[in-house]
């Protein structure tokens, strides 16, 4: 199962979310289908109504950026590190 590692501030929409949390899933898809199962309304939150990753949200597979941000078809595998980062701006 992969491992996916979220940043603190997402806790503030999902207050039950853990640090980090194993996975099923071979795509990035499955991997968020997945974490929408432990976390209801955690998938509409990084993808759009169009199933497509939000401006900013970025995720990282094996220290690398994901390439497809529509389909979300990149590869997880078993032993992968996942990271789902939000981007922060203010003044």
């Amino acid at each position: 199962m992969a491992q996916v590692t979220f940043t603190k501030h997402l806790k503030r929409f999902f207050p039950t979310l853990k640090d980090s949390e194993q996975v099923g899933g071979t795509t990035v898809r499955e991997v968020l289908d997945d974490l929408d199962k432990l976390y209801p309304g955690f998938s509409g939150y990084v993808v759009d109504e169009l199933g497509r990753l939000r401006r900013h949200v970025n995720i990282f597979v094996r220290q690398e950026p994901i390439y497809d941000r529509e389909e979300l078809s990149d590869k997880v595998g078993e032993a992968d590190e996942v990271f789902i980062v939000q981007a922060l701006s203010g003044g």
